[in-house]
C-alpha cells in the first residue's frame, strides 16, 4: 500500500510538472506574439499621427499663422494678438442695427446678417461665414492696417447660399 501511494504521488508530481511546463511555455509564446502585435500597433499609431499631421498642415496652408511672408510683411511680434485684433474689429460691425455691412447683404425681415466665423488667410485677405439665422453665406474681404493701426475692410466677393427647401 505504501508503494502504491508513493507511485500515485510520483505520477501526480510528474503530471503537475508537465502541466506547469506547458503553461509557462505557452505563456512565453503568447507574450512574444503580443509584443509583435504591440510593435505593429505602435507602428500603425505613428503612421496615423503622421497622416493627421499632414492633414493639419494641408488644412492650415492658407492661414496667416503659417505664412511667413505675410508675417514678415505685417512686421508683427505677436501674430496671434494681431489676428484677434483684426477679427474683433470685423465682428464689432455685428452690433449695427442693420447687420454687419461687410456681409454685403441687406437686412431681410426681422433678422440682420452677422458674421459668425472669421479666418485670416494672409496679410491681405479674410474669409468669413455669415448668417441671419435662416440663410447662410460666405464673404471674401480685403483688410488694411492703416497708419493709425486701425483696421479697414473692403468686400471682394460675397455668396449667399439658397435657402433650404427641406
Amino acid at each position: 500500500m505504501k508503494k502504491s501511494l508513493f507511485l500515485y504521488l510520483f505520477i501526480i508530481a510528474v503530471l503537475m510538472n508537465l502541466f506547469t511546463y506547458k503553461y509557462f511555455t505557452g505563456k512565453e509564446n503568447s507574450m512574444k506574439f503580443n509584443a509583435g502585435k504591440e510593435s505593429n500597433t505602435v507602428a500603425n499609431d505613428s503612421a496615423k499621427v503622421a497622416d493627421l499631421e499632414n492633414q493639419l498642415y494641408e488644412a492650415n496652408y492658407f492661414s496667416l499663422e503659417q505664412n511667413d511672408r505675410a508675417i514678415n510683411y505685417l512686421n508683427q511680434n505677436d501674430i496671434n494678438a494681431f489676428s484677434e485684433k483684426v477679427k474683433q474689429a470685423l465682428l464689432a460691425f455685428n452690433d449695427d442695427k442693420e447687420g454687419n455691412k461687410y456681409t454685403d447683404q441687406v437686412k431681410m425681415g426681422e433678422q440682420k446678417f452677422i458674421i459668425n466665423k472669421v479666418k485670416l488667410l494672409n496679410h491681405r485677405w479674410i474669409i468669413a461665414n455669415y448668417s441671419n439665422g435662416e440663410i447662410w453665406g460666405e464673404v471674401l474681404l480685403k483688410y488694411f492696417v492703416n497708419d493709425d493701426q486701425s483696421i479697414s475692410f473692403e468686400v471682394m466677393s460675397s455668396y449667399l447660399y439658397p435657402k433650404d427647401l427641406n
